[in-house]
């Protein structure tokens, strides 16, 4: 081997070595960097030695299709379980003493109360009370289920603004990378970027990346809707400022396609914008059908109905709404009951009326009268109001709990549903939680920086650092040595 051979070899050695070293330190600097992948330097041969190639990132593309999964599935139960938390207190207070089946039991002891001592006015107005407090609660509840939606709504254009902006970035990205590839740059912290776009995409829905040539990378969901295709496809969503109990909640639109939302407490739903959708449009109504039922059943348990075997036609009596005085169809939600169920006036005190007509009957006409004596300790219509709010009815399936029911079962019933919801929600969250921690766990440690390795690396690439120094010193000592030879 000549000298000139073996300083060449020394001088490339060297400036491989320095490529390396450097690569090493960057890949330490950004060890706590989530989104950063370890580089690696491909070595060539070359004509003396090894040459330095193309620097390589980490990846592993089933690991990454798993991760993007989790996360997704983890921001939508997350989500859902948080927001259903807040809904429970708004609704049933931090403790449940504001539920519709706390404010039932206390009608119902106060009812008892006042069968006992039918004469004491006081006992009677205390009864009324009871049940304003009742109404009130439940017609509050109901505007609560109604602006729940409505924030959903502000939460679910909010989302799709933040996606539509994130597309747009992914696409600059993707065409800067698609750029570099094709023209032999290195786009290496590009596409570091690009994948965390990707996460932040799949966080509000589920995504799947299909790679082609040149790093150019097509998006699509996981029902099949193109978000991104050479160029973002729009994602489209309507809010609505008023909501009603019977008002249908807008799709969020992707490339045209309908977004599908979640379904269940431990939901199916992928991305926050799928459980916004699902607490909109299937929670929020379940609850809003089951303060309907209740209403419902507290208009036809304290109706009035006459004397036994008299035949009358029930009549709205201590409770009433918007469509009284006539009963609502039995065992069937009416839509937006509990908006307009009020205590009737004429029950009232505090508003000229008289509590003994829930002792004596007669608010629809003198045929609707039970205390035909005019007996000031009658309490058969006390005692059958009692008994009618521990008697059976039927109640919709659709309001999530279906079946014969007393009103006061079925008021314990429809908080039993919300409780177990919310259990199942949070206990799921948990569980995707841990998954899509343990899978971003793994994925870091199959494409990130670990220091450990990259110290040992750095400490052999000083050795052979100093191995090349050796020899271009020996090279230089050889020339110094010849040209004194020389001269």
């Amino acid at each position: 081997m000549s000298l000139s051979t073996a300083l060449q070899i020394a001088q490339s050695s060297l400036s491989n070595l320095t490529r390396q070293t450097s690569l090493a330190a960057r890949n330490v600097s950004s060890a706590g960097n989530e989104d950063y992948s370890r580089r690696e330097i491909e070595l060539e041969s070359g004509e003396y030695g090894v040459r330095i190639g193309t620097t390589r990132r980490a990846t592993d593309a089933r690991l990454a299709r798993a991760n993007l999964t989790a996360l997704s599935d983890s921001s939508a139960q997350r989500y859902l379980a948080g927001r259903v938390d807040e809904l429970n207190t708004v609704l049933n207070g931090a403790d449940g003493s504001l539920s519709a089946s706390s404010l039932m039991s206390s009608l119902h002891e106060k009812l008892q109360n006042f069968s006992a001592q039918p004469s004491n006015a006081l006992y009677g107005q205390a009864v009324v009370n009871s049940a304003k407090d009742l109404a009130s609660m439940i017609g509050g509840a109901s505007s609560a289920v109604q602006e729940f939606r409505r924030s959903m709504d502000r939460d679910i254009s909010a989302a799709v603004d933040d996606l539509n902006r994130l597309l747009g970035e992914f696409g600059k990205l993707n065409g800067e990378i698609v750029s570099g590839t094709f023209s032999g740059q290195d786009v290496n912290d590009a596409l570091d970027r690009r994948d965390a776009v990707l996460k932040k995409i799949a966080s509000y829905v589920p995504v799947s990346s299909i790679s082609r040539a040149g790093n150019d990378m097509m998006l699509v969901t996981t029902g099949g809707a193109t978000l991104f295709e050479k160029e973002p496809r729009e994602v489209t969503f309507t809010p609505q400022t008023i909501y009603g109990a019977a008002t249908v909640g807008l799709p969020v639109r992707i490339d045209g396609i309908p977004l599908a939302e979640g379904t269940g407490a431990n939901t199916a739903a992928g991305g926050s914008i799928a459980a916004m959708l699902q607490l909109r449009d299937s929670t929020a109504t379940t609850l809003q059908s089951q303060l309907d039922e209740v209403a419902r059943g507290l208009v036809e348990a304290f109706s009035e109905r006459g004397a036994p075997g008299s035949g009358l036609t029930p009549l709205a009596g201590l409770f009433t709404y918007a469509g009284g005085p006539g009963l609502p169809p039995a065992g069937t939600v009416m839509t937006g009951l509990a908006a307009s169920l009020q205590v009737n006036a004429a029950y009232d005190a505090d508003q000229g009326g008289s509590p003994a007509l829930l002792r004596d009957g007669g608010l629809n006409g003198a045929a609707y009268v039970e205390n035909t004596s005019g007996g000031a300790s009658y309490a058969d219509r006390l005692i059958a109001l009692a008994e009618g709010m521990d008697s059976a009815m039927a109640f919709d399936a659709q309001s999530g709990v279906g079946g014969n029911f007393s009103v006061l079962d079925y008021a314990a019933q429809a908080q039993a549903w919300l409780d177990g919801f919310r259990s199942d929600a949070s206990h799921a969250a948990e569980r995707k939680e841990a998954l899509s921690t343990q899978l971003a766990e793994k994925l870091g440690n199959t494409i990130g920086v670990n220091i450990d390795e990259e110290m040992s690396k750095l400490v052999e690439l000083e050795h052979s650092y100093q191995a090349s120094a050796r020899l271009l010193m020996t090279v230089d000592q050889m020339l110094k040595t010849l040209m004194a030879a020389v001269g």
